[in-house]
This record gives C-alpha cells, structure tokens and sequence, in this order.
C-alpha cells in the first residue's frame, strides 16, 4: 500500500484558530490596556520609594517606635543636671519649737470684764527677736520662746497693767519653710542641697522615690513634713545629632529630648542636611557593652521627605545617635585639597624664589651696562 501524501501545510487546531485570529485578539490586547490604565491613573497605593522587601518583617513586639506609632518613655529617672522644683505643702515643727525671727504668730487676747479692745491678729517676730503688740500694750521678747513660754511671758507682761487677760499663741508660719520652696540643681553626686536641712541623694529615683526621701530628711526637723517635687529642666537625658564633616572635621550636636521627637524632627533642628551631607542616615541606638552587635536603623530620606513615608521617621530615644553620613564627592574633593595644597604652597614658595633670583641677576646684568657705557 502507497502513503498518502503529506501537506506541506502546518496543521492548526479549531481553539488555535480561534485564539490567533486578528479579530479574536483585538479584545484580549483593550483588556490588558484598560488594566495598565487602571494601574497607572489614580491614586497609588503601592509605596514606589522602595525595592519590594526593603523593609525586613519583625515581629510587632520588636519594631521600633515610629511617627503615627510611637510609644511612652519609661518612668523618668533623676539624673545629674537636671531641676527640681520643690514647694512646701505642709512644714510644721517638731516640738517643742522655739520661734525666731521672722517667725508669724497668731495671737488672740481677751480680757475679764472687757476693761481693754479684745486683740485677734497676726504679728512677726522682728529682727531683735521681740514681739510689738502695739502702742497699748507694748513690746516684750519672745524669741528662744516656745510658744507655752511666749503665752506666759505675754500674760506677765499684760499683767503690769493691773488686768487679767487670756492669751492664746499658735505658730501660723515659721520662717524656715519659705527657705526650702525653690528650683535645686541635682550635683554631681546626686544629691540636691536643702540648705540647713542638708542634702538628699536622688539620683535614679523617681519624682514619687525623690519626694519621699526630702519628707524623710525634712522629718528630722519638722512633724509629718509634706512636699511636692515637679521636674523644672529635663536635662539629664539627650539624643546627638552627628554630621559627618566631608574630611573636615564632623559636628556634634547635643539636644534634649522631650519623648516627642522624630528623626524629621531631630534633622529640622539643626536647619536640614548641610552642603557637605548626603541622604544617607541611620539611627545607632546605644545597647549594653555586652549586647554583642549594633543597633542600626536605616533612615528612607526621600521616603520620609517626599512620600511622606512613616516606615523609617523613627522616634527618638534617650541616648540615640543620629548618624549623617558625608557626600562622597565633596569628601574626595576635600581631600585632594588637603593633600594638594602642601605641595601647591611649597611650589609656589619655590617659584617665588626662582623669580626672584633671576630677576635680581637680571638687574644686576642691566646695571652694570649702563655703568660702562
């Protein structure tokens, strides 16, 4: 039996023909158009300042603190040189008191029969440590006195005019407690200096630890002594801000921080990126000695500038380093000039010479010429 014979044409299939034919692929090539339009038109909800990936995925106990999610500081601890502001709520002392000077004592007289105006006032103890009940009745001394004692020595004193009064003395202010009320400074040992009542170690205690331990020192002086502490000048907790000098020298910057702080923030405080910066930035957040690896922190500065991009607008926390690298360009630049100029300066020291000799050989040659002719 004889083959039939072979077509020299290729065999295409019904689904083929309908797939590849001109009229069937006009719909598939408007509906892959009407998607890229979609795509590109319109708001874009993929970040396009950033390689998929750049961002490795923590876990969200481990993520730093940034704008939008930031998070509160730890109880603040007293450190040297922060301002304490201390105000005496109640400051009364331990008896027996003695009064001194300028103490203010409330006095109430009274009188059997009425002979004499009742007295019911406030009076100071004056520099001399006496006691002026006015013209009517006089002045006496009181200071050293407590106020069982002052009480009697009114009571005799009034008793010169052949009356018999009732005299009741209270202590309303004593004169030592408008001493204490102030701002202290925290030294360098940690203490701050109530004066005469001594010093109080607060260095690393809390507001609440730092008002106990003044009413505890207070208590040697006066009864169940209370006071409020407030925090005057943060000062003992930083963020740096270091610029990377392009080969001349880098710039450190030293900022309080308030708990508030972004990287954004940080950057504006300096006035932006200098001349000699580039956008490279990180935050190295300070780890224990023995933590065994650094803590870096990659900033995006286009993202967070132009995309306004959270991811990498870190907030800032006590002890944080932000880093700003220099341009390279401008670095090399620089440098060449550092190492140039030496040899520019001693080429031209040298050329200045040069010229000089020859110009004075020159004058020479020419004076004596004119001197033989």
């Amino acid at each position: 039996m004889t083959e039939p014979a072979r077509s020299s044409k290729a065999v295409v299939s019904p689904v083929a023909k309908h797939v590849l034919s001109p009229r069937r692929r006009l719909p598939w090539l408007a509906v892959l158009c009407g998607a890229a339009a979609a795509l590109l038109a319109g708001c874009r909800p993929f970040d396009h300042h950033h390689a998929p990936g750049s961002f490795p995925v923590v876990p969200s106990p481990l993520e730093p603190p940034r704008e939008k999610v930031m998070v509160s500081h730890p109880v603040y601890r007293i450190e040297p040189p922060d301002l304490l502001s201390i105000e005496v709520e109640k400051l009364v002392p331990r008896p027996p008191y003695r009064f001194e000077t300028y103490d203010l004592l409330r006095i109430e007289i009274t009188f059997a029969g009425d002979p004499f105006p009742a007295v019911s006032d406030y009076f100071l103890v004056e520099p001399e440590g006496t006691l002026n009940l006015g013209a009517a009745y006089g002045v006496l001394r009181v200071a050293g006195l407590t106020a069982d004692e002052a009480r009697q020595a009114i009571t005799q004193h009034l008793r010169q005019t052949n009356v018999e009064p009732s005299v009741l003395v209270q202590l309303y202010r004593a004169a030592g407690t408008q001493q204490i009320n102030g701002v202290y400074l925290v030294g360098p040992d940690g203490t701050i200096n109530l004066r005469q009542y001594g010093a109080v170690h607060v260095a690393g205690k809390t507001l609440v630890d730092a008002r106990l331990a003044i009413e505890k020192q207070l208590s040697q002086f006066f009864d169940m002594p209370a006071v409020s502490v407030d925090m005057q000048g943060y000062n003992s907790k930083v963020y740096y801000i270091i610029t990377e000098g392009a080969n001349l020298g880098d710039n450190v910057v030293r900022m309080p921080i308030t708990g508030n702080e972004t990287v954004l923030d940080a950057i504006a405080q300096i006035g932006g990126l200098s001349q000699l910066s580039s956008k490279t930035i990180w935050v190295a957040r300070p780890a224990p000695a023995d933590f065994g690896c650094e803590q870096i922190l990659p900033v995006e500065w286009e993202a967070i500038t132009k995309g306004g991009v959270t991811a990498t607008n870190y907030q800032l926390l006590p002890g944080d380093r932000i880093f700003i690298a220099e341009d390279q360009l401008v670095a090399t630049n620089n440098l060449l000039s550092k190492l140039i100029s030496p040899i520019e300066r001693l080429l031209g020291v040298t050329g200045l010479g040069a010229s000089t000799v020859r110009n004075t050989q020159t004058l020479g040659r020419s004076y004596n010429r004119s001197r033989s002719i």
